[in-house]
Formats: structure tokens, sequence, C-alpha cells
């Protein structure tokens, strides 16, 4: 995966797994479609209760190679430690401006997650600080054609859905690659039972079904976008 080109869709999550429940499927249809697709997580997850950032990186390493993903990161941020309105938000600014995406992707505001909520937040400053030309002007500015919010634990009514019924199978695969989160794994010295060992992947299908069907489609993923979206026509 190269870490330079110009990016369609960038994708931030605060762990490596948050994207993959959120749009594993948009990701997937567009890498399948020719779009460069870029993914950063912002942590490596080391507060987890199962699992090592050693483990979760190989797992994200194959859940990348399923997804089709040009581009996969990690910013090395503190697990528990995200903080809107820091410094922090210099290291997606810089993403940002790197790879010139179309469109950036973060975890929606609102989540049992306090890290996803933080991501949504250092995502927002970061696409809108990017814009701004005097802003660390040793890179150069860039403006997203559009942000968009997808949603990780939760479920909110979405704006617009993307039908994912062909790529249902392949994002379910990239997460069945983090083992070490959904998998129960009593025979492992170190396991505890979490509400991710609990079928919480059947839930991500329910909700996957639920936006689908009122569109009559198998399956689809939830969106809400910041701003307006540009259509050229209807």
């Amino acid at each position: 995966m190269s870490d330079a080109a110009q990016l369609d869709l960038l994708v931030f999550a605060a762990h490596p797994d948050d994207a993959e429940i959120g749009m594993g499927g948009t990701i997937a249809k567009a890498t399948r479609a020719g779009s460069r697709v870029g993914l950063y997580d912002l942590t490596f997850a080391e507060m987890s209760s199962n699992g090592d950032p050693k483990t979760r990186q190989r797992e994200a390493a194959r859940a990348s190679e399923l997804l089709g993903l040009a581009v996969r990161g990690n910013l090395g941020l503190p697990d528990r430690g995200l903080k809107a309105g820091s410094e922090q938000v210099d290291k997606l600014v810089e993403v940002i401006r790197r790879h010139r995406p179309r469109i950036v992707f973060a975890p929606y505001f609102e989540d049992r997650h306090p890290d996803h909520t933080a991501c949504s937040r250092l995502a927002e400053e970061a696409v809108f600080n990017a814009k701004l030309r005097r802003y660390r002007p040793e890179w150069d500015a860039w403006t997203p054609d559009a942000f968009c919010y997808y949603f990780i634990n939760d479920m909110h009514t979405p704006q617009l859905v993307v039908d994912i019924t062909e790529y249902q199978a392949v994002k379910m695969e990239a997460l069945a690659a983090y083992r070490s989160q959904f998998a129960p794994m009593e025979e492992t010295k170190d396991w505890v039972p979490t509400p991710l060992t609990a079928g919480y992947l059947d839930h991500v299908t329910a909700r996957d079904r639920l936006f689908g069907a009122p569109h009559r489609v198998a399956y689809a993923e939830g969106f809400i976008s910041k701003g307006p979206l540009k259509l050229d026509m209807f």
C-alpha cells in the first residue's frame, strides 16, 4: 500500500476495527469500483481488554487486504487519551493535506465509546483547519468536497445509505480478521468476555439489514453528512 498518492476517500477511526464496523462494505464497494481509499487509525487500541497492539496490527493488515485499501496508517495517539482542541489535530491535518481526499469520513459524534466521539471531533477540526492556508503553511491547504459520519456502536437515522449487498460478505470477513476482539477465546489465559465477544457482529449484520430494508436492498450502511452534498442532478 502506497502512502503518498491522492485518495478518493479518507477514513479516520479511533481504533483498528472501527471503520470496518461502520463502513467496511462501502470501502470494499469503492475499492472494487476503482476508487483509492485510505484508512488512518488514531490509536493502536492498547487499552483494549483483549488482544494486544501487535495482534491488532496483524489483524488490521489482513482486514486492509480484504477491503482493498490503498493506504492504512496509524497515528500512534494515546488510546483513551484522544483530545479535541489539542495539538493532536495537526496529525490529522497533515494526513488530509498529504492525501488530498475528495471525501473524509469519521465516526458519528454520538457513540457510547468516548474515543469514537473524540475521533469525530478531531476529524471535524482537522477538516476545517486543513483548508486554512495560513494554518501550518508548510503543508499546502486542502478542502475536501464533503465530510461524512459513519456509525459504530449506536444506530441513528441516516441521511443517506449505501447498498452493500454484494459486499456484505467481504465486510464480515474483514471483521472476522479481528479474532482477538470478536471471537470467544476461553482457551486464552488473558481473555475476558466483553460486549464485543457476545454476538456483536450479529448486531452489526442486523443493523445493516435494517438500513437496507426501507430501500428494498438486503444490506446497507448509513451515513450523515456534516453539510449539504452537491449533486449534478436527481
